[in-house]
């Protein structure tokens, strides 16, 4: 154990070394503590980052690690810190200030610092701080300090500043607790039966009501599970995560899987392995084991259907089944009739009795937002799944950037509940502002809760403006690019990039309007994806609830589309959107919107122009027409060949495969009579007129249209 130092004393270890051998140069602790240990009247103990020569100074040598460990990101790959732009420009990562407290344990440090905590456990490890890389070993300011400029942060000692509500502290016995509800995600690809599955189960219809029978939220609720006669450990209720099925909501397929026990993966029988069906299968690899998997088979009433070749298509992506002698269970089930789902509770309540789930049903909670929407009457309301403690109305609750007071909680059937336990699923109103889905919901008192929505929005500003200076810095580094090259090239390089400069990248504008935060998120996710080079979505704002007044006159500002999900737009909002010419795209289905806004940035791409010829003429012979003025015309003797010759119609001249001139005919006689067309087999003689007249013998004129075609994506 590091001795904690007392005040104006340094710590007490010298096993800090700087280098792997005792013969290279080192810095102990004792020599840390000197150096960055300053006098009152010179500079404060901690300084802002431009105040922080000292600092620099001494971590030029060493700090805490050796020189070979230099930052987080290096443990996995090679040194490279700058990016040298044509020699001259050093482009540097802006880094954000990390407020630190006086005493931090390890995990909340990690936290702090935005790394993962074996990171942080393992640079320390590396110091030779192996004793003290606990998750609740508590550290002081002057380790915390060092640890964070190795990670590459500018950390600031304020224990006000660095104030935020943390998860507790897990239980130093859980054997003790009791057991929880099973968190089962039902997922798989679209229109597989996956909610007509839990219908069943809960003797509901929802799948009737879903927009094209497409789930587009995440839903949770509880099914009693009888307990067997000689079993008295196993859940009496499991809840159920259905979560939706098609591609454009990915994110909320991993934030259901982020938070479940169990994970059912439902393949239709006639159906197979489909694209969301692989990416399901990526997620249960990603946690290594850690999440119980069950293969529940659909649609196995339907005649025709060959369950073997399903179940060997999933052996095929390595998912090892228990009939082919793996671990994983396999259950035929048919959402419809409802065959099989009795073995599919008792396989689940089999996993989760053996998983031995458990959690604190008292105490202050911890749970995380699955949906969040703007209800009438209520207000912001969110779906909070509890995963540990008791959440009670009256209580304080964060999450995000957004804070409540608990005033009704309600059960998935709409009944109100009192208090909320590990493993529910309610629905929780109180909320000053829509959280979003996906958050850490925590519990505090009033001044807590305050204190950290504070220092959270701070250093959500602070990020947000270290991105802009980013971009500032990049879009600079572009115009000194561009000035040396038109130095080194001259004039050429200025005239070829202006145009292109001019052109510009062209934007879709989009204000996303949806019912509920989670389905707000798939839809911007969806929708930022299309385009390309030449044309692009940008999203300006998400939010929840209807369109309103506010979202068209910021549409009409930016020049922007509204595009509502799920939400309804008044007569009166349609009116004055029409006024202003501000296009409004709603829809219940994503895939919808999806090809309307494709059709739009189709739209702004640049035409495709193509030609169709409709005539070819063969120059025979030419003739020099004496004109006024000692003017001369020279005129092709011509025969057609192919198709006819227009003259209305745009023509070029072909020579040996390469046009030479493009424009229109002048003249078009037979003998001495103006025609307009001459047909196949016909001698002609054509004239471009005085814009052109480097005519050859054997030249071909062709006569041709041009077509526009819309852009391709």
């Amino acid at each position: 154990m590091l001795d904690q130092p007392s005040k104006g004393q340094p710590p007490r270890d010298s096993r800090l070394l700087n280098g792997s051998s005792e013969n290279t140069s080192r810095i102990t602790v004792q020599e840390v503590w000197e150096r960055s240990t300053l006098d009152a009247s010179q500079k404060p103990r901690y300084a802002r980052p431009d105040q922080r020569s000292s600092r620099t100074a001494y971590k030029e040598r060493g700090t805490l690690l050796s020189r070979g460990y230099r930052d987080d990101a290096e443990l996995d790959q090679p040194q490279k810190q700058v990016k040298k732009v044509n020699k001259n420009v050093v482009v540097k990562k802006v880094s954000a200030d990390v407020f630190i407290p006086s005493t931090v344990s390890v995990g909340t440090l990690a936290r702090l610092l935005g790394v993962r905590l074996e990171k942080l456990q393992q640079k320390m490890r590396l110091s030779g701080m192996s004793e003290e890389a606990e998750y609740d070993h508590v550290l002081t300011s002057d380790y915390a300090v060092l640890l964070a400029e190795e990670l590459g942060r500018n950390p600031i000692v304020n224990d006000e500043a660095a104030f935020d509500i943390y998860p507790p502290p897990p239980h130093p016995n859980p054997s003790i607790l009791q057991s929880r509800p099973p968190v089962v995600t039902i997922m798989g690809h679209v229109d597989h039966g996956k909610t007509t599955l839990l219908d069943t189960l809960r003797s509901a219809s929802v799948a009737k009501g879903e927009a094209g029978g497409i789930t587009q939220h995440i839903g949770a609720f509880s099914v009693p599970v009888p307990v067997s006669s000689g079993s008295t450990e196993g859940p009496r209720s499991i809840t159920f995560l259905d979560t939706p099925g098609h591609a454009a909501f990915s994110a909320m397929r991993a934030r259901g899987a982020g938070v479940t026990d169990i994970v059912v993966l439902v393949v239709a029988a006639d159906d197979g392995i489909m694209p969301q069906t692989k990416e399901v299968i990526n997620l249960i690899k990603k946690d290594g084991g850690k999440v119980g998997v069950v293969v529940a088979i659909n649609k196995v009433d339907k005649p025709g259907v060959n369950v073997d070749a399903v179940q060997k298509a999933l052996l095929a992506e390595d998912v090892q089944l228990e009939a082919f002698g793996g671990d994983i269970p396999s259950v035929e089930v048919s959402g419809l009739t409802g065959h099989g789902l009795p073995t599919l509770v008792e396989t689940l309540s089999a996993i989760a009795e053996m998983q031995d789930l458990r959690a604190e049903r008292e105490g202050p909670i911890q749970g995380y937002v699955l949906e969040s929407k703007v209800h009438k009457g209520l207000g912001p309301v969110a779906t909070v799944l509890i995963l540990r403690g008791s959440l009670q109305t009256g209580t304080h609750i964060i999450s995000g950037l957004s804070q409540a007071k608990v005033r009704v909680m309600t059960d998935s059937t709409g009944a109100t509940v009192k208090a909320a336990y590990p493993g529910m699923a309610i629905t929780v109103s109180g909320w000053k502002s829509v959280p979003n889905a996906g958050d850490e919901v925590l519990q505090g008192t009033e001044v807590e809760v305050k204190k950290a929505i504070a220092n959270r929005e701070r250093k959500a500003e602070i990020e947000a403006t270290l991105v802009d200076v980013e971009a500032i810095n990049a879009s600079r580094r572009q115009e000194r690019e561009k000035r040396i090259l038109e130095l080194e090239l001259g004039g050429e390089a200025s005239k070829q990039t202006t145009p292109q400069t001019e052109e510009g990248l062209k934007e879709l504008r989009l204000i996303i309007k949806a019912d509920v935060s989670g389905s707000a998120e798939a839809v911007e996710g969806a929708l930022q994806g299309i385009g390309n080079k030449e044309a692009i979505t940008r999203v300006l704002s998400s939010g929840v609830g209807d369109v309103s007044e506010s979202d068209v006159m910021m549409a009409k500002a930016i020049g922007g589309t509204i595009v509502g999900f799920s939400v309804k737009t008044p007569r009166a909002i349609e009116t004055l959107a029409a006024q202003n010419g501000v296009p409004i795209i709603s829809s219940n289905i994503i895939y919808r919107l999806m090809e309307i806004v494709k059709e739009k940035i189709i739209a702004l791409l640049p035409v495709i122009i193509e030609t169709r010829v409709t005539g070819e003429a063969t120059v025979l012979q030419l003739f020099d027409i004496q004109l006024k003025a000692k003017q001369t015309k020279r005129v092709a003797g011509c025969r057609v060949t192919n198709g006819i010759i227009e003259k209305v119609r745009f023509a070029r001249l072909v020579r040996n495969g390469t046009v030479l001139h493009e424009g229109s005919l002048d003249t078009m006689r037979i003998l001495k009579k103006d025609v307009t067309e001459v047909r196949k087999g016909t001698e002609c003689g054509l004239c471009f007129g005085p814009t052109f007249s480097d005519l050859q013998e054997g030249d071909v004129i062709q006569m041709y249209d041009k077509i526009e075609k819309p852009g391709i994506l």
